[in-house]
């Protein structure tokens, strides 16, 4: 396990945007990617999208771990984005750059033209990118409401949002903030609460100079100045219940041009409060462990293990899909889990001695022990079972996808981040029970844990993908939704030419985010949680 040496978060802007939109400018958002091998990139984070602009100046901030030992390749790619999908593959593309995360670390701001490919330009665009290293993991939760604002709308009122501003040391001033709900025809409007990192904010600096700006929301991007503020966090964190922290929204021009003008309205801070919040490693460096389970699927449609045709054929080289797929996600995981012992299962196959078909035998065939000793264990019990037993069917995913829950329900009861549980499910893809496996998925989310798929073979893995949930929220047949993504889908077909640690990169790159978002679901800090530093 790598020490990571610190936490960056990038500030993207990017000027004179290519034009993919007929009667409207683009709608741009960034996405960055970190070269995982072999040709593969993994997201890691994307910006939010700006609508009618081809100037952004992008407010949520791209946040990467930096490792000083290892050449970090970067990908930033910037879309037109004109639908609700994830996926950006239906996107145009308006231009990207690669780079390494050393490179714009040691620049002060790092600019670059865009290009559509190598060596073609995307038109006159370019990148910026700045970065700032995050030394505290405080979180600044403000709820923010305005009385009495300007009309700016000629038919109707104004539709107004925020934007915050940092002073810089040179006075300049850094988008740190833009409020996501643009609220419609509304004066007095109530923003939603939202959260920015203390360091974002303000440095960490509470005396800080802070710009507030309302402004009326425009459709085609030429938004009009209702008003601004000047605080400081110390001010706005006097703001308690029943006593909001008020403040004139003065428009510049207004003020120069009337002498009779007061303001443009009061910006109300109802609430500011400073929360800490933590990361992975706190959780893992805190104590948590990581428990790791394999559930390896046996059904007939992988074929006869003893022909060289089978999902299961060992070669003479003594590996299969199935083999590569366990070391490379086992290797990673078992550095966080401290008795290295792993149960593994097996399911859709007729075992012995009555030969009925089982949806969760251990692949050691001690059901009241099913756990191998490290991850050579889990691919001994494999290679030792595949004989013993006969591939055949149904592929039901929920048995085993329950009996991890019931593991990570004990441990939830606890109260305390003690234990997150993976569960990797390698299979060819043709899953029966996929209504059964949707409500089991749903009901695991509310629990400590997280799925990964690896789909072996050339079979169409359009249900695994379905489960995956990045095209929106997966509901179970009822309709109730998942309360998080908690499983991720990969095709090992993609990395069969890769090196052995890119598969591995991909499937648990959102499990970091996947542990630290349900303990924060929960309230719950490390066990031993770090000491804040002070500034």
């Amino acid at each position: 396990m790598a020490a990571c040496v610190s936490r960056v978060e990038l500030s993207v802007s990017c000027r004179s945007l290519l034009d993919r939109d007929l009667r409207s400018r683009s709608d741009p958002l960034c996405v960055l990617l970190q070269d995982a091998g072999g040709g593969r990139w993994a997201e890691l984070d994307r910006t939010e999208r700006i609508k009618n602009c081809q100037d952004p100046e992008f407010s949520k901030k791209l946040v990467v771990d930096y490792y000083f030992e290892k050449v970090q390749k970067l990908k930033f790619g910037v879309y037109d984005i004109d639908n609700k999908t994830f996926d950006l593959n239906d996107d145009d593309y308006l231009g990207g750059i690669e780079c390494t995360l050393g490179q714009v670390v040691s620049s002060s701001v790092f600019t670059r033209p865009l290009e559509l490919k190598q060596g073609k330009p995307a038109g006159k665009g370019t990148i910026t990118i700045s970065a700032e290293e995050i030394k505290d993991t405080r979180v600044v939760y403000l709820e923010i409401e305005a009385q009495n604002l300007d009309k700016k709308d000629f038919l109707g009122k104004s539709d107004p949002f925020l934007e915050f501003y940092k002073q810089g040391d040179a006075g300049t001033w850094q988008l740190v903030y833009r409020s996501e709900v643009v609220i419609k025809n509304n004066l007095n409007p109530c923003w939603r609460k939202f959260s920015v990192p203390l360091q974002t904010f303000c440095g960490g600096d509470f005396n800080k100079p802070i710009k507030v700006q309302c402004s009326d929301h425009d459709s085609d991007g030429s938004h009009d100045l209702i008003g601004a503020v000047q605080t400081t966090l110390a001010q706005m964190q006097m703001a308690g219940p029943g006593s909001p922290v008020e403040f004139e929204c003065i428009h510049p021009e207004k003020k120069q041009k009337k002498k009779s003008y007061k303001n443009s309205g009061i910006i109300r801070v109802k609430s500011c409060k400073i929360e800490t919040e933590y990361s992975f490693l706190d959780y893992v460096m805190g104590g948590c462990q990581i428990n790791f389970t394999v559930g390896v699927d046996f059904t007939a449609s992988n074929g006869d293990p003893k022909s060289p045709d089978s999902l299961h054929h060992i070669s003479p080289d003594g590996i299969n899909e199935y083999l590569i797929a366990i070391w490379s996600v086992g290797s990673v995981v078992q550095d966080y889990d401290t008795d290295k012992l792993f149960p593994a299962f097996g399911f859709g196959a007729q075992v012995p001695p009555h030969w009925q078909v089982s949806h969760e035998f251990a692949l050691n065939f001690n059901p009241s022990n099913p756990y191998c000793p490290g991850i050579q264990g889990v691919v001994d019990a494999y290679r030792q079972i595949l004989p013993q037993i006969r591939l055949y069917g149904p592929t039901n995913f929920s048995p085993i996808i329950n009996h991890v829950a019931r593991f990570a329900a004990h441990s939830m009861q606890q109260g305390t981040a003690a234990h997150y549980y993976i569960l990797l499910i390698i299979t060819d893809g043709e899953i029966t029970d996929l209504d059964q496996t949707r409500q089991a998925i749903v009901d695991a989310s509310k629990l400590p844990m997280s799925i990964i798929i690896v789909g072996v073979g050339e079979a169409d893995f359009k249900a695994m993908e379905f489960l995956d949930g990045d095209n929106g929220v997966l509901k179970s047949v009822t309709g109730e939704p998942a309360a998080r993504d908690i499983v991720q889908f990969v095709p090992f077909r993609q990395f069969r030419n890769a090196p052995r640690e890119a598969l591995s990169q991909v499937v648990l790159a959102e499990v970091p985010k996947q542990l630290v978002s349900y303990y924060k679901w929960k309230g719950w800090p490390p066990l031993k949680p770090p000491e804040i530093k002070a500034m």
